[in-house]
């Protein structure tokens, strides 16, 4: 007889693993223990033949959970002890610094929906219906292990006939901690915006107030959504109107894939991700004609879709008439998600008709994830829900907190050769978002056990709150403080995540504080273990009123055409092609001319190189957007009326491989006949060849055979593709991501990676910062 203790790190809590082990454990005639280790992983110990032994090691390997994911395995024989049988041992603390991973939350799987609709069983109708295979994870987690008292279900005693599944390690709920049936576990209740209870089935309730046009306030897995039915105009305005979001796209759940289907192209791709565990919002290409109003996305050729990911969501649309509902965060502008039943009274009353609350605490907040196909890979816009906290690995074994970007922020934690990103933060210059943002760190933390740090990493910008805070927790820590450029921690992001050691990034996005103390955003960089160059980025243009113009695009346009056209040419331009832009100015015909004034004196002018503004001035003149009410948005639009365009003017973009000068497109633009469409076209093929001709040129350059993007502009379907095309054209490797946020959401994972080049002695803090 031979025996062995084995340890397993990875998702190895919270997803079936245990009970597998068991299973498989049984079906060879071992006999020993499995337990869980809490942030160490798994410990196994299995006694017997050792041909049954080498199978069972076979089917750990490649027989695991659906969501386990196997990080490392660990074995060495030992003396046999003589066990009688195989068990499940009680869970302990651990805490000896492994790498064991806390599960992300899982869409509700297809046996529980069969439950959930089948009159006979228990949990029939019950919207909080889970087993081992899905359900909530981090959104409850307190601590490690990942059992029942470490959750917020703890504060729900189990019945005989849950506590029965659950200690059965043959039973699809076996340790499935969200276990509950309706005798024991949370409940929905319905109010109204008054807080008087509604008796009644509050869901089904709900979903007919819902096809009444009610706005009605539904709390789920990770936060608190505003729904309302997606077919009716009126009510999407109001919600609108109370929210404060005049033109930002709103995020929509369907019934159903079929449903889905009748309003957007679907590919296969897109068809998997939207089927997936993770259930992600997922911007899909509007069908035309729309069939859906178009206030829900305003100018964009995209809609961002969703579907069911809880029993709560399948109910509801089992009730309603209506197969798609409006189902966005709620919030206002630059706050984060309602969370707590006590919040959603107090800051939701003027945005809600009724609130669909339950008693279930949420722990960790988590908006629902953004993803679009981009080139025909996927593009994560917002990472949460759903793949937090899973980690993405580097090659470097350091303890440290990377703090993110400013806006879109995401921090990321960094142990033992992985980085564990965030759920998504927000916009840290609002003060709610910056405190969500240090009680987020310290959870993480702790339930990483990361009890002491090496490093903090943060971005260069000196007034960033993100900046100030990683200043604070370094004091605190009594550990260094790295700051690295914007634009390097983008680049570096795609090294992460592909593994090399060495390539030509492009960085293109709206802005990032610049070395030299301008705004970056159109880069062309070397990286290496060895080394950071900036090689070429688009020649600086003034922007008058500094970050005013990221708001009212006119002010980059106007920056833009001064380096061709005098100040009067400049007014007769706008005042003849879009005299719109004047208007929407807060100030109107006043605060333009004073900013002509300000370009012509050179006072209050700041430079850049950023990419997003040339296209947000692009919009301007093409009168698509003439200011900014969400991120991205005038850029957004541009593209979709580019997407419409068929014809290639050829538009040319002159570098000297140093610099890219963007005005010409300006000035083709505005000698050209052709359609708009056509025009936005071809702005975006010129944008893709010039940095595509930069980036070839330096890759033979430097012999190096990688090319990547990164940034907000990473996005672009037309930009990425004209550049993947050259490159490839020339025989070297396109790279981006596809686990990492492309923008400023996954700036964190890149600036973890500067940080372990930093402490291995690879880079300097000069290389990171000049």
């Amino acid at each position: 007889m031979k025996a062995y203790h084995i340890h397993v790190e990875g998702i190895v809590q919270g997803v079936g693993f245990r009970p597998f082990v068991y299973r498989i454990a049984y079906e060879h005639d071992l006999r020993g223990y499995v337990k869980n280790l809490g942030d160490a992983g798994v410990e196994i110990v299995v006694e017997g033949k050792e041909e049954d032994i080498k199978a069972f090691l076979n089917d750990l390997k490649h027989k695991k959970p659906p969501l386990a994911r196997v990080e490392k395995i660990k074995k060495k024989e030992v003396p046999p002890i003589g066990f009688d049988k195989f068990y499940i041992e009680k869970s302990s603390s651990g805490g000896k610094g492994g790498d064991s991973i806390i599960p992300p939350d899982v869409s509700i799987c297809d046996d529980c929906v069969r439950e959930l609709f089948d009159p006979s069983d228990k949990r029939h109708m019950y919207p909080f219906i889970v087993c081992t295979n899905c359900g909530p994870r981090f959104t409850l987690i307190e601590d490690l292990p990942y059992d029942r008292e470490n959750t917020t279900m703890r504060d729900f005693d189990m019945c005989d006939f849950c506590e029965s599944e659950y200690k059965d390690p043959l039973n699809r709920r076996y340790h499935a901690e969200p276990v509950c049936c309706p005798v024991c576990g949370p409940r929905y209740m319905l109010f109204d915006n008054n807080e008087n209870e509604i008796s009644g089935d509050p869901l089904k309730k709900a979903a007919e107030l819902i096809d009444k046009g009610y706005i009605v306030a539904i709390k789920g897995i990770g936060g608190i959504h505003i729904a309302c039915d997606a077919m009716n105009e009126e009510a999407i305005r109001e919600i609108r109107k109370r929210s404060f979001r005049p033109q930002k796209p709103f995020a929509l759940m369907a019934k159903d894939l079929e449903t889905i289907e009748s309003f957007a192209v679907v590919g296969e791709r897109e068809r998997e991700e939207l089927l997936s565990y993770r259930k992600p919002i997922l911007a899909l290409q509007k069908k035309e004609p729309f069939p859906l109003p178009e206030v829900l996305a305003p100018g964009l050729h995209t809609i961002g879709v969703m579907l069911p990911y809880a029993g709560t969501h399948y109910i509801l649309f089992h009730h309603s008439k209506s197969p798609v509902y409006v189902m966005t965060s709620a919030n206002y502008p630059g706050l984060p998600m309602v969370k707590d039943n006590e919040d959603a009274f107090k800051k939701l009353k003027d945005l809600a008709d009724y609130f669909l609350l339950h008693n279930r605490k949420i722990l960790n907040r988590a908006d629902d994830s953004v993803v679009r196909f981009v080139d025909g890979r996927r593009a994560i816009i917002r990472r949460s829900r759903g793949f937090v906290p899973l980690p993405i690995s580097i090659p470097f074994e350091y303890s440290g907190v990377a703090l993110g970007a400013e806006l879109m922020n995401a921090f990321g934690v960094a142990k033992k050769g992985k980085v564990y990103p965030s759920q998504y933060i927000g916009n840290t210059s609002k003060i709610e978002i910056f405190e969500f943002m240090r009680e987020a760190i310290k959870h993480f933390k702790k339930i990483l056990r990361l009890r002491k740090l090496d490093l903090i990493v943060c971005d260069l910008h000196p007034l960033y709150n993100t900046t100030k805070l990683a200043m604070e927790l370094a004091n605190e820590e009594g550990v260094e403080l790295l700051q690295v450029q914007h634009h390097y921690a983008h680049v570096a992001s795609v090294m992460a995540e592909n593994g090399l050691d060495e390539i030509i990034g492009i960085a293109l996005d709206g802005v990032g504080y610049g070395t030299d103390g301008k705004t970056w955003g159109g880069e062309v960089i070397y990286m290496s273990y060895e080394d950071v160059e900036r090689l070429s980025h688009i020649d600086y243009y003034p922007l008058p009123g500094g970050d005013l113009a990221s708001y009212y695009p006119l002010r980059a346009l106007i920056g833009i055409l001064s380096r061709v056209y005098e100040i009067d040419e400049i007014e007769e331009i706008i005042t003849k092609c879009c005299p719109k832009a004047i208007e929407s100015l807060k100030y109107g015909e006043v605060e333009f001319n004073v900013a002509l004034n300000q370009l012509a004196r050179g006072i209050n002018v700041s430079y850049a190189s950023s990419t997003g503004r040339v296209l947000d001035a692009m919009s301007v003149l093409l009168n698509i957007a003439y200011r900014r009410h969400y991120e991205g948005e005038p850029a957004m639009k541009l593209e979709s009326l580019a997407i419409k365009g068929k014809n290639d003017l050829g538009f040319s973009i002159e570098s000297n491989g140093e610099s890219i000068n963007v005005e010409s497109i300006f000035t083709h633009a505005l000698e050209s006949n052709a359609s708009p469409a056509d025009i936005a076209y071809s702005m975006h093929l010129a944008i893709g060849r010039a940095f595509g001709e930069v980036a070839v040129e330096k890759a033979k350059e430097f012999g190096i055979k990688n090319v990547g993007i990164s940034g907000g502009v990473a996005y672009n379907e037309l930009i990425v593709k004209t550049i993947r095309k050259m490159v490839e054209a020339n025989g070297l490797k396109f790279y981006t991501t596809h686990e990492i946020p492309r923008g400023d959401n996954g700036i964190n994972v890149g600036q973890a990676f500067l940080g372990g080049l930093y402490l291995e002695g690879y880079l300097t803090r000069e290389d990171l910062t000049m």
